[in-house]
């Protein structure tokens, strides 16, 4: 897995504000992207109770069947304090030990988080896009910022997610009548196609299967180190 630059751990607020600007002109945001990646990655993490201890973990999944044919954990304690806007640096070593512990690379890393729609515009999803080079989008549950108007009730519809008259997203409808998610750019991808990615992912429930199997492994993690 080759980056376009290597991650760097900030020591105090001052210095992680200063990444972010450093990496914040690497993010592609046009890409376009793959249209018919092979493999796609799940990421997420789950905290234990208190909030000191976390499992990140990272599944890759064929899109054909949707399985899981690869799978990573790695345990250990948030990076960072918790710091609204910064809330990527507690997670992307751990995702990153996870990633390394693969045997299958990715064609697109899915995160659970946001990308673009971030108040700094620059998200996990960005920041894991630029340390690894890979292609990557982010899937939120409810949105870090922006506005929107629908989308339509009907599974595929979309709307795009506005903050300060920039498009930073899209509000996605993956069932009939049911919320939507927040799907975002993280990395060399375009906003249309993230969505349809996302849209392939998500063929029964609310949430891509990326992040479902993800998010059942990382929380199996914890229970087991309990």
């Amino acid at each position: 897995m080759v980056g376009q630059v290597g991650y760097e751990q900030p020591a105090d607020v001052a210095a992680a504000l200063a990444i972010q600007d450093r990496l914040w002109p690497l993010v592609d945001l046009v890409g376009p992207g793959p249209t018919a990646p092979a493999r796609v990655a799940g990421l997420d993490v789950a905290y234990a109770e208190g909030g000191d201890r976390l499992a990140a973990a990272v599944t890759v999944l064929d899109t054909a069947t949707l399985t899981v044919v690869d799978e990573a954990v790695s345990v250990g304690r948030p990076a960072f304090p918790y710091v609204p806007g910064l809330f990527a640096f507690r997670e992307v070593p751990a995702l990153l030990d996870a990633l390394r512990r693969l045997r299958t690379l990715p064609d697109l890393l899915v995160c659970d988080g946001h990308g673009l729609a971030h108040p700094r515009r620059f998200g996990l999803a960005c920041h894991l896009g630029v340390v690894t080079g890979l292609p990557a989008v982010g899937v939120g549950k409810t949105p870090l910022v922006g506005t929107w108007s629908g989308p339509a009730e009907r599974r595929g519809a979309w709307a795009p997610l506005v903050d300060g008259g920039e498009v930073v997203g899209g509000v996605v409808r993956t069932r009939d009548g049911v919320k939507p998610v927040f799907v975002s750019v993280g990395h060399r991808m375009s906003l249309e196609n993230a969505i349809a990615q996302v849209l392939a992912l998500a063929p029964r429930f609310r949430l891509p299967e990326t992040t479902r199997t993800a998010d059942r492994l990382c929380r199996d993690a914890l229970a087991a180190v309990a």
